[in-house]
């Protein structure tokens, strides 16, 4: 089964190799320019370092979410802070598949914790690119594809797929997950996305993908091969973010909300969007331009949901990126936070890339460049200011 939208103007370039050396193949320009804009970032943040006289690789490995990870890794989830105000902070809210990546890699090699954590971001950052380039090729086509990669490469906090953080990891695990439940692939798409739910707790927005995918599939008739590999998929999607989290109830002592509970110790709950509201509308009133802003670049984002199901995305894509900033911007977590939250969103970016690629060459790379030279300039003042928290 193939879940595409046929009436899109790139149908003929839709993909019909299934090697994966042919698909890697078709996919080197977009990664290619992936690694170039992420050059771009990188160098950018390293220059800006030089001249404050800091440490660009302490910058990117070594503060905020970084340093909890390295935590598990050196402490397991035996390690608390207590906040000023009280409230104990525990490692057992950063889901585990990083921390395991990063003390495997570090076995092996003589990299620190945090160097292999970047290791791990680097290749997962690719592997990220890629997947999200081999699901907008089956549904739109090879160049719709190609400049999606180059939007999600060129977010203004683009920075952070470079950094020891979970987004990359994340987003290579949903993207193929994804590209496999469009297939029919589903014990791929069943295991790949555990894994995703191994990694942040919005991997149930990948599970939630899967078993989409799958009604869709049985309620058309169109799931191809045995019955039993439909069914084994859809089993195992939820199971890495729902052991974790009642792994943790266990720990805690209460398996259905000890997980909340440790979350809710880090100010982090879902109150549909009241706090965050109330955040944009006092900013309007003590900062009109900034708040306006704000609240602008906000409706932008269902603006974007809302042209994809116009352009009929697959329901599987529609699912994840509708759950994805859900959970982003409803939240009640520090606000700054949310722009990285949205980046596993990649969906968003489909009618903007269709519109790029319909577009002319020469305007179409001109905006390319200019946001990949935003991304990198607002990066590196991002990272030396109050960063990705």
């Amino acid at each position: 089964m193939t879940l595409t939208n046929p009436a899109t103007p790139d149908a003929a370039d839709r993909p019909r190799q299934a090697h994966p050396a042919d698909r890697l193949r078709a996919a080197a320009p977009a990664l290619l320019t992936y690694a170039a804009i992420r050059a771009l970032g990188l160098l950018v943040l390293a220059g800006w370092a030089h001249l404050a006289d800091r440490s660009a690789r302490q910058l990117l490995s070594q503060r905020w979410d970084s340093l909890w990870y390295v935590r598990v890794v050196e402490h397991g989830y035996d390690f608390t802070l207590t906040a000023p105000d009280g409230r104990v902070l525990s490692n057992m809210a950063f889901f585990p598949l990083l921390p395991w990546l990063e003390e495997g890699v570090s076995t092996l090699t003589l990299l620190g914790p945090a160097d292999a954590g970047l290791a791990v971001s680097a290749v997962a950052s690719l592997a990220a690119a890629w997947g999200v380039f081999q699901v907008v090729e089956l549904v739109y086509g090879r160049r719709a594809g190609l400049f999606a990669v180059a939007l999600w490469a060129a977010l203004p906090v683009g920075i952070v797929q470079s950094m020891a953080y979970s987004e990359s990891l994340f987003v290579a695990l949903a993207a193929w997950a994804l590209y496999a439940t469009l297939r029919g692939n589903w014990i791929a798409a069943g295991l790949l996305a555990a894994l995703a739910g191994l990694t942040r707790p919005v991997g149930l927005a990948v599970a939630a993908a899967v078993w989409v995918g799958a009604l869709l599939a049985l309620r058309t008739g169109t799931a191809a091969g045995p019955r039993w590999r439909l069914v084994l998929g859809v089993v195992l999607a939820p199971l890495g973010a729902a052991g974790y989290v009642l792994w943790v109830g266990v720990r805690t002592g209460s398996p259905f909300f000890g997980y909340l509970d440790v979350q809710g110790a880090w100010g982090n709950g879902f109150d549909g969007g009241l706090a965050f509201v109330r955040f944009i509308g006092d900013l309007v009133v003590s900062t009109p331009a900034a708040g306006l802003a704000l609240a602008a670049g906000v409706l932008v984002v269902p603006w974007l949901y809302w042209r994809g199901v116009r352009q009929g995305q697959p329901a599987p894509l529609l699912t994840y990126c509708g759950i994805v900033v859900a959970l982003a911007l409803c939240s009640s977590g520090y606000f700054g936070s949310k722009p990285r939250l949205l980046m596993p969103a990649f969906p968003l970016l489909l009618p903007l890339a269709l519109a790029l690629a319909r577009a002319k060459a020469r305007l179409a790379w001109t905006v390319i460049a200019v946001a990949a030279a935003g991304a990198a300039v607002y990066g590196a003042f991002w990272l030396h200011g109050s960063g990705p928290p």
